[in-house]
């Protein structure tokens, strides 16, 4: 008897007795989860038209919003489905997780649920509850991706002295365009007022901020950094050279670099008897020379 009282009270929940989730979307977008059509204009029922799939950047707070009609004085719950765990009621949280919050302003019908600093587990599929009888339910889907900033140009630049310093940075993966995107020198910002010729040019909707500093000279030179908002920064160390190309001045960096370490290994394997060898002989040889040419002129002499 006790079997069909508890299937009937998971039901009542809406929650599935396996607590397991899946990676798929939309297989938790299959469920009916509103109430019958006759029953939409006294009971309590779904805007249909919310958003029910969202990404968020890692480090980032993302945001899931349910919108209720005619809740009355009904209770709106937010539960992971992955373990089925509730997060929060009303506005109150039940989670040990600080990271989780319900948000609600008096008098709307928008019950959002906010993932402070979110996390690549947080990914995965959630339920907006409604306290009817039987109990509603809407399905949202979360993924967190990692979003990291690119600088085309590489880890390092070399520009000549006179040329341009080009840097172009894409904030990839950013789930939202970002709101800004700074540029630093170093630990400082880039100063638009301390020299004429810098220029930079940010485009939404691609995500891509390019930097233009005209002319530069070796006090350009340094550490540049790409920061998105919402988006992990990158760095370019550029260096202004002045005279040689800057081909052929990496040329001869590597060459340098490369002769300099063949001869600290021959010397590092070099033993110090072979070393003691090549001294005796060259000795040997010289007190030999020495004594044949000594010797020379009284033989010559007789």
């Amino acid at each position: 008897m006790w079997l069909p009282a508890l299937l009937c009270m998971l039901t009542q929940l809406g929650l599935s007795a396996g607590g397991s989730d899946t990676t798929d979307p939309d297989a938790i977008f299959a469920v009916n989860n509103v109430t019958a059509a006759t029953d939409t204009m006294v009971q309590p029922h779904f805007d249909n038209s919310t958003k029910r799939e969202y990404t968020a950047a890692v480090g980032q707070p993302a945001y899931l919003h349910c919108r209720v009609k005619n809740l009355s004085d009904r209770s709106v719950s937010w539960i992971r489905k992955r373990d089925l765990h509730i997060l929060t009621v009303g506005v109150h949280t039940y989670s040990s997780d600080a990271r989780f919050a319900a948000l609600h302003t008096d008098g709307s019908d928008e019950w959002s649920l906010r993932v402070a600093h979110a996390q690549p587990r947080d990914s995965g599929g959630y339920e907006c509850q409604v306290s009817t009888e039987p109990k509603i339910s809407l399905s949202f889907w979360l993924t967190v991706v990692v979003s990291k900033a690119e600088i085309l140009s590489g880890p390092e630049l070399f520009v000549r002295a006179g040329s341009d310093i080009n840097l172009t940075c894409i904030a990839r993966h950013a789930p939202d365009p970002p709101s800004f995107i700074y540029w630093y020198r170093g630990a400082n910002v880039v100063n638009y007022a301390q020299r004429g010729g810098i220029s930079v040019e940010t485009e939404q909707r691609t995500r891509t901020s390019r930097l233009l500093i005209a002319r530069a000279s070796p006090r350009d030179s340094g550490n540049y950094t790409c920061a998105p908002s919402s988006s992990d920064s990158a760095s370019v160390v550029v260096h202004v050279v002045s005279g040689e190309r800057p081909a052929a001045m990496q040329s001869n960096a590597i060459q340098t670099t490369s002769n300099y370490a063949l001869v600290l290994l021959l010397t590092l394997n070099i033993r110090k008897e072979f070393i003691d060898t090549i001294l005796h002989s060259i000795m040997t040889l010289y007190f030999q020379t020495k004594l044949k040419y000594t010797s020379t002129p009284s033989v010559i002499s007789r």
